[in-house]
């Protein structure tokens, strides 16, 4: 009997272990006009998940700090985090922001340093930024991406991505976060070509200034892509956080973008 349950527990460890979730969010500006109520509030949000991928951190003072700050709130919440957070980009002093990672020690294990995209800094304004996980025994590598506005139209941007792949040959790398351009734009199709597929489709994921007709959300901009072949796909989905608030006023002050995710196991 002892056997049996030990071998029940450890197939159910196997599978908790196996199986990976990361949460992409765009956090407004993210730094010190976020309140603590504001940054306890990210942190209950985005407490379920396993690594945490996060745009729009403020370049200047304030942003490195606030990431710490919500790391601090999640470690005082069970369980123990880590974060690791970019230098600004390489654009302009007026867009140039970080990125972050923040993920559960107990489950992902940062491999190397990070890094940001060193090839395609003249081409991408906000250049990605890669870090490498290990779940188990196996390895796959985050990029952290926050495009350019649809009005200064980022498949000019995006299409530089098509190159990544074989710039990393020997990478399992999923490419998250918000591209400001939806899945089926046809920028993306070298990449699905190559065997990558997005984790949302025709799911918006950005907030409107007011609800019209019960409609909230804007536009289809974030987004998960993985390749087929080495990422077995469980769930996926978006976390509409501002139903939470009394209006999408309030909402927008945590961000205008919601958080997405994707639940997955390595092939």
């Amino acid at each position: 009997m002892k056997t049996i349950l030990s071998i029940v527990l450890s197939f159910f460890t196997f599978l908790s272990f196996s199986q990976t979730k990361i949460l992409s969010w765009n956090l407004e500006n993210y730094g010190k006009s976020k309140s603590e109520s504001e940054i306890n509030f990210i942190a209950n949000v985005v407490l379920d998940y396993d690594i945490i991928a996060i745009q729009e951190v403020v370049a200047g003072y304030g942003g490195a700090q606030a990431i710490a700050k919500l790391t601090s709130v999640l470690n005082e919440k069970g369980s123990k985090w880590a974060y690791t957070i970019s230098d600004p980009t390489t654009s302009s002093s007026y867009k140039a922001e970080r990125y972050a990672f923040i993920w559960k020690t107990s489950k992902a294990k940062l491999k190397g340093k990070p890094w940001l995209e060193k090839r395609y800094t003249l081409e991408i304004d906000r250049e990605p930024y890669y870090a490498t996980f290990e779940i188990g025994k196996k390895t796959f590598t985050l990029s952290n991406f926050h495009a350019i506005t649809k009005s200064k139209n980022p498949e000019t941007e995006i299409k530089y991505f098509k190159f990544i792949p074989n710039s990393y040959p020997d990478l399992n790398l999923i490419f998250m976060g918000d591209f400001n351009c939806p899945q089926s734009h046809t920028v993306f199709f070298p990449l699905k070509k190559m065997g990558y597929t997005s984790a949302l489709k025709n799911q918006k994921t950005t907030l409107k200034q007011k609800c019209k007709n019960a409609e909230c959300l804007a536009s289809e901009f974030d987004n998960i892509f993985y390749k087929t072949v080495n990422v077995n796909y469980l769930n996926s989905g978006i976390i509409p956080f501002h139903k939470k608030f009394n209006s999408l006023a309030e909402a927008r002050k945590i961000s205008d973008h919601l958080p997405i995710w994707l639940e997955f196991s390595l092939n």
